[in-house]
């Protein structure tokens, strides 16, 4: 006499259980779950017999458990959420008549199973949701660029504690863009499928060290592979026009864009005399110098090993601060 509550997940093919869940299923005296349940299918093909109902009734399933032949015992499929509310109540049935209950895992999520769930939601969210259904790619630039700052703004405060949301905000964006671009029907649509297995097929290829069969001596030397790959891609890509600096963006901050132009000049050895007189030539004579002077304070940063968007940030914290306390003050 015993009953089974047989937990599945929703997030795996239905069918693909383990080898004690089908067994348990096979044995049982009897199978039951709700009309509508997503391995109902699957049941059916394998020779299962398995009784629908509307409802579970935690008393019925205890009862028929109990009158079960002693080499049989019912098993309850419970629904993808898990049921607790049905295994509670069993639990309180059971205490004062002990009945041999067991919760058996039929399936188990997968790492990244969760993402599922997102790609679900959003599809959702831009069927149902007046705002979600009228956004376009443009009209989310901002909250892209919001978001990613506002994960460097917890990695920087050292709270770590906040950064596993901060990263989900960025995550929904592109899945947000994702689900955008999977509604167009021109050869620029694609789904969060596509966006996921370009960046694997990249990491692929520039990893040559760990999924193929190049040997390196250390991170130095897989920095250099990196490039040497990235050099290869720009070229298939662009021919003769290619260059190291393709694919920067110019609209990132200027401090981050003038460190980012400098650190590819720098791989590629250019002549440090490229960056003499870069004020030469401007629209307007109006502070020309200072543009060249902060150009320059950004490679003086490289060289001591600096980020100037961060130590500039770091500084203007601590600004911020003495203005709040000077208000206080006040």
């Amino acid at each position: 006499m015993s009953l089974t509550l047989l937990a599945t997940t929703h997030r795996v093919a239905p069918g693909l259980l383990t080898w004690r869940a089908w067994d348990a299923l096979r044995s049982a005296a009897a199978v039951r779950l709700r009309a509508g349940h997503p391995l109902l299918p699957a049941l059916r093909e394998a020779g299962v017999g398995a009784e629908t109902v509307e409802e579970p009734d935690a008393a019925r399933l205890v009862a028929d458990a109990r009158s079960a032949a002693p080499d049989g015992g019912i098993v309850w499929v419970a629904a993808p959420e898990g049921d607790e509310a049905l295994m509670r109540e069993i639990g309180t049935l059971v205490v004062a008549d002990p009945l041999d209950v067991e919760v058996l895992h039929g399936s188990y999520d997968l790492p990244g199973a969760r993402l599922l769930d997102l790609v679900s939601v959003m599809d959702t969210l831009r069927r149902e949701c007046p705002w979600d259904r009228k956004q376009t790619h443009v009209s989310l630039v901002p909250y892209l660029l919001e978001e990613a700052y506002e994960v460097l703004d917890t990695i920087e405060s050292g709270d770590l504690g906040a950064l596993r949301e901060e990263l989900g905000d960025v995550l929904m964006q592109v899945a947000f863009h994702s689900v955008v671009a999977a509604e167009r029907d021109d050869e620029t649509a694609f789904t969060i499928d596509d966006v996921a297995g370009a960046i694997v097929e990249k990491l692929v290829r520039r990893h040559p060290h760990v999924f193929g069969d190049v040997t390196v001596s250390g991170a130095d030397e897989v920095n250099a592979n990196w490039e040497q790959i990235k050099a290869a891609e720009r070229a298939a890509k662009s021919g003769d026009e290619a260059s190291a600096l393709d694919g920067v963006p110019l609209g990132q901050p200027a401090l981050s864009l003038a460190a980012q132009l400098q650190r590819r000049a720098a791989r590629l050895e250019a002549p440090a005399g490229l960056a003499d007189g870069l004020a030469e030539g401007r629209a307007s004579d109006a502070g020309s110098d200072v543009g060249e002077r902060l150009f320059a304070l950004v490679r003086e940063a490289a060289e001591r090993g600096a980020d100037p968007e961060a130590e500039l940030r770091a500084v203007s914290r601590v600004f911020r601060d003495r203005v709040r306390a000077w208000e206080r003050r006040r």
